[in-house]
């Protein structure tokens, strides 16, 4: 059975709740668009984690949520890919049944200004580019890549999760012509106009790397901010003004991922992972 709090989102539930076959432990986490909670699979049980969407499902929306979630869940296995076991609505509330990371987000790993060595930094990019070509390789754009989104299974193991936003690059810009989606200081300059393309992903993985290596993002402020920021051309500072001790080589890398331009940039988000991985270690490509 359902059992929602006092309040007014639906997606507020009690522990001890059911939703099909699984049992609500706790609230793990919640954002703008979802809660996330602990569950136990109850015949199997199994540990997962499940997303609770804060709206009501309307027919026709309903419909493209469950294409939306049978696309995702077709996605090649990946080591690096969150798995998703199920989708269902819980009445008119749709959910999303995930594989559970029992060690958290990168942001409560390294987040409140705290700076990764390079080789660190370098070997967590690795894993997120590895899991988002892959996305991008199916057709799929994520649109939310930030540290809250690359979750840890085990110690040094990386999975990119919440999908809840991500679409079809055809579903994406039909959406963004409704409503803006994404993390201002994660979200592409052509992110701000409605136009989310793969290249937004390779643009928001650079600014995952820039805020592990230097502690903070290049740009914070709110969503007006940063959308008359991109549209003024500033400059962003580069990686070396906030740690001088940075390989010189990573500069030119993170500018080239950061252009205003997605046409400016690298051709794929693995090409970008590689150039980073040559400019921080002083590796040769393969």
């Amino acid at each position: 059975m359902m059992h929602v709090k006092e309040s007014a989102d639906e997606s507020e539930l009690e522990p001890g709740t059911r939703l099909g076959n699984y049992s609500l432990i706790r609230q793990l986490g919640e954002g703008g668009m979802a809660r996330v909670y602990l569950a136990r699979q109850i015949y199997i049980e199994r540990l997962v984690a499940i997303k609770v969407l804060r709206l009501r499902a309307s027919g026709q929306e309903a419909e493209e949520l469950r294409r939306e979630a049978s696309l995702l869940a077709r996605l090649p296995a990946h080591p690096h890919i969150v798995q998703i076991y199920e989708f269902g609505f819980a009445g008119p509330v749709p959910y999303l049944v995930m594989e559970y990371a029992p060690y958290g987000s990168m942001r409560s790993y390294c987040g409140g200004g705290v700076c990764l060595l390079p080789r660190e930094a370098c070997h967590y990019l690795l894993q997120a580019a590895a899991a988002l070509q892959t996305v991008h390789n199916y057709g799929l754009v994520h649109q939310d890549v930030k540290p809250d989104n690359l979750l840890l299974a085990r110690p040094n193991h990386l999975l990119l999760s919440d999908f809840g936003i991500a679409a079809s690059l055809r579903l994406a810009r039909l959406r963004a012509s409704r409503t803006l989606v994404g993390t201002a200081a994660y979200m592409a300059p052509e992110q701000f106009e409605g136009r989310p393309s793969m290249a937004s992903d390779q643009y928001a993985l650079a600014v995952v790397l820039y805020e592990w290596l230097c502690g903070t993002p290049p740009l914070v402020g709110s969503f007006i901010e940063l959308q008359q920021f991109h549209q003024r051309r500033i400059p962003l500072p580069a990686p070396r003004e906030h740690v001088p001790a940075l390989p010189p080589a990573i500069e030119p890398v993170l500018e080239r991922a950061l252009a205003r331009e997605p046409r400016q940039r690298y051709p794929s988000i693995w090409a970008f992972a590689r150039a980073c991985e040559r400019a921080l270690l002083g590796k040769r490509s393969g």
